[in-house]
């Protein structure tokens, strides 16, 4: 059995289409999006510098030869040098690379926390738009019958022209405001489908309820990664200027070293000599005390505590301000869902009868049908509105 083309074709696009419920974003996200799988190296990098931090540098070998003269043996010299810190800077070193991983690891945190927000709000608005497009198609079904019912009435003169005009009218506008949205739609999609891991040609259909309004308790909000992430760049900074101030004494150097000499005093003698000695090497900070990075650390320090102190006063500004508008929203959906809507339902529906039996102009039935397309319209963008200012509240308390 062969199938055409385009059934090959629609039978490829079935396959890889993909049905996903909004409760799934996230977990699809942290698996499948490329940016977050690249982010994630950052700590494996941090971590790889972390092995190298803390050590002693390399000792020195040193060896010099010396052929022998009127004046001098031969000489040969073997030195072994190794340099010491003074201070406490390797065990800075190696508290600073921690910090460093802890910072990183913290990096990707609050990248996923902001990249799932952000794929998590493309799927709320492009669940809403679903909803607004099956709600604007089945308006169309209603003009679509009110347009042929108004035409066939001016056929048999019952009513004017006109009116089928102004039906045909009010089709063609909802016609244009769909093809609107499905363009909106498109953009939506082609927004979210990368963050999905989803390429352009694979379909993507979400399912998910915006119904429900329901207020997420009171969370505190210090477990918030960028917090966290601030909270561990000041502590950084903090060793970083210990550091720097560590740096004022340079590493002493130590060694010892093996000198063999030989000289021949005549054809048949010849005196052999050798020694053994040990040096070392101090540094003295006279002219370079590291004043420059020492005044450098500690000013980087005083700043990235008060950016500390400036995004704890931004986050709890943004939790608030996002749990006022959930209560907002939510009290609006509650009562144009639960109170406007039955009520201008009700009045178009009595209308639409009345213009059945010629008691009412179609002026009035489209208005009444306008402003129930209106409240509806506004019911679904409450919800909409609702769920997103929950997405940023969950961010910004890092749910």
């Amino acid at each position: 059995m062969h199938l055409p083309l385009f059934g090959l074709l629609a039978l490829a696009t079935s396959v890889q289409a993909l049905s996903l419920d909004f409760t799934d974003i996230s977990a699809r996200v942290r698996s499948h999006h490329p940016s977050l799988r690249a982010a994630r190296l950052a700590i494996e990098e941090a971590r790889a510098r972390q092995l190298g931090a803390g050590r002693l540098s390399n000792p020195s070998l040193e060896t010099s030869f010396q052929n022998e003269s009127r004046v001098s043996p031969r000489t040969a010299v073997f030195a072994l040098d190794q340099t010491f810190p003074v201070t406490q800077r390797l065990h800075l070193e190696k508290k600073l690379s921690a910090q460093l991983v802890r910072a990183a690891e913290l990096e990707v945190k609050d990248v996923e926390r902001r990249t799932l927000a952000e794929a998590r709000s493309h799927a709320v608005r492009l669940l809403a738009l679903d909803l607004h497009l099956a709600l604007h198609r089945q308006q169309m079904e209603l003009a679509r019958k009110l347009s042929r019912f108004a035409k066939e009435r001016a056929t048999a003169g019952e009513v004017s022209p006109l009116d089928a005009a102004q039906a045909q009218l009010d089709l063609q506008r909802l016609l244009l405001e769909t093809r609107k949205m499905e363009t909106e739609r498109l953009g939506l999609a082609g927004t979210l489908k990368p963050m999905l891991g989803l390429s352009a040609t694979e379909s993507l259909e979400l399912t998910g309820n915006l119904t429900a309004t329901i207020l997420p308790s009171t969370q505190t909000w210090h477990s918030r990664p960028d917090y966290q992430l601030a909270r561990t760049k000041s502590e950084t900074t903090q060793t970083e200027a210990a550091l720097a101030k560590a740096k004022r004494w340079q590493d002493l150097s130590a060694g010892i070293f093996v000198s063999r000499e030989q000289q021949d005093i005549s054809p048949r003698h010849t005196e052999r000599t050798g020694f053994v000695g040990f040096r070392i090497s101090v540094p003295l900070p006279l002219w370079d005390r590291n004043q420059g990075e020492i005044a450098e650390k500690a000013i980087r320090a005083e700043r990235a505590r008060l950016e500390q102190q400036a995004l704890a006063q931004q986050i709890t500004s943004e939790a608030a301000t996002a749990h006022q508008e959930m209560q907002a929203n939510a009290t609006l959906l509650r009562e144009t869902r639960d109170q406007l809507l039955p009520l201008v339902r009700e009045q178009t529906r009595k209308l639409e009868n009345a213009y059945n039996t010629g008691q009412a102009d179609l002026l009035t039935l489209l208005r009444a049908r306008d402003q129930s397309l209106e409240l509806e319209s506004g019911a679904l963008d409450a919800a909409r509105d609702f769920h997103l200012a929950r997405i940023r509240y969950e961010a910004a308390t890092s749910l």
